[in-house]
């Protein structure tokens, strides 16, 4: 059995001192999940795990528990005696999340302790710009780097324009273009992957994401299924997160595809920089850039200089942004009443804080 390299696949000094105050048990980094069962990466080799009871007892949000990418401790390095048991989940130092599809107030984590987000858009009827500048306004939140992987170059008649319309929204974001027929693109993608570094391929189903990953790993692990050129929906061939384990060190994580990302947070200080730029500009520092006079965004809106649809974009996810955020204090407050009362839930709240600091 060959030795895997925990470091090539991420593991860093910070978390290997972490994982030392934990006896008896060993690191490992979980590679996938299907319901209440992961898969975890060892230096031994892959295995089946599951949490621990004591861990179950005190998760209360779906957050909480092991996701793609986690480095955790587990009692074993093999399930050749019983499914290995996951005691901890070790400090994520980045977390791609959004807001769980349809109604639910669930946020889902898509990937953890990543280092780069590939964001893949087709160059053919997937193309959206709005809908990249929310992958962006995202992507920029969860402490990692976005790149954006625009695939099917040879699908599209106007490269140059599509190219500076990306340019305009991707600001100071590395941009590569792909073709499959012939593989462009693909060695510029792999000098991103270097030894310990995790990439997480994310984008609508069909753009590519799967055969990318196919490339760099340098064999056909994952189905691929292409968007018809008639048709930008699509098929959703990844069912589920994986990570995976490059052949030069490194990793990169596939997830199904998104065609609705709802934000739970957002980044739009480093997505907008444009527009926040120019509102430094405004007369009143709480200028709406409505009616008011002397507003430098409303002016580079009538000059043509900024797109109408952009700062539409903007005032969109801001609004959505503000309502996530206002839907989190309400559940906030709704816990505290569950745990202390509806009346003087905030009260008792703090008095319960003030005891348990004595008690320290």
């Amino acid at each position: 059995m060959n030795t895997i390299s925990m470091e090539s696949i991420g593991l860093s000094e910070q978390l290997k001192q972490e994982a030392s105050f934990y006896e008896n048990l060993y690191i490992g980094r979980v590679s996938s999940q299907h319901k209440d069962l992961y898969k975890v990466i060892s230096e031994k080799g892959e295995f089946q795990a599951k949490v621990s009871g004591k861990l179950r007892f005190y998760n209360d949000e779906i957050t909480d528990y092991p996701a793609v990418g986690d480095w955790v401790m587990v009692d074993r390095l093999s399930d050749e005696n019983g499914t290995a048991i996951i005691h901890h989940t070790l400090t994520r130092k980045s977390i791609f999340e959004r807001k769980a599809a349809g109604t639910s107030n669930d946020n889902q984590i898509v990937a953890t302790n990543i280092n780069i987000i590939f964001i893949c858009m087709s160059l053919n009827n997937d193309f959206n710009l709005r809908r990249l500048e929310r992958y962006l306004a995202v992507a920029w939140e969860s402490n990692a780097t976005p790149i954006v992987i625009l695939t099917k170059a040879d699908l599209c008649d106007d490269l140059n324009l599509k190219l500076a319309e990306i340019a305009s929204v991707a600001i100071g974001i590395d941009v590569v273009t792909t073709s499959f027929k012939d593989s462009k693109g693909f060695e510029t993608i792999q000098s991103y992957l270097t030894n310990g570094v995790t990439a997480a391929c994310i984008g609508s189903s069909g753009v590519g994401k799967s055969t990318l990953i196919n490339h760099l790993l340098g064999e056909k692990i994952l189905l691929t299924s292409e968007v018809r050129e008639d048709d930008d929906r699509g098929r959703h061939t990844t069912t589920h997160r994986q990570l995976f384990t490059l052949p030069n060190g490194g990793v990169i994580i596939d997830t199904p595809g998104m065609r609705e990302l709802q934000l739970d947070g957002a980044d739009l200080s480093s997505t907008f920089s444009d527009i926040e730029k120019l509102a430094e500009k405004c007369r009143f520092n709480d200028c709406s850039h409505n009616k008011e006079p002397y507003c430098a965004v409303k002016e580079a809106i009538d000059t043509g200089y900024l797109p109408i649809e952009r700062f539409n974009s903007y005032k969109k996810l801001l609004k959505e942004l503000k309502y996530q955020e206002l839907k989190s204090s309400q559940r906030e407050r709704e816990k505290i009443n569950n745990m202390f009362g509806s009346k003087n839930g905030m009260k008792q709240m703090k008095k319960h804080v003030k005891m348990t600091n004595k008690l320290r």
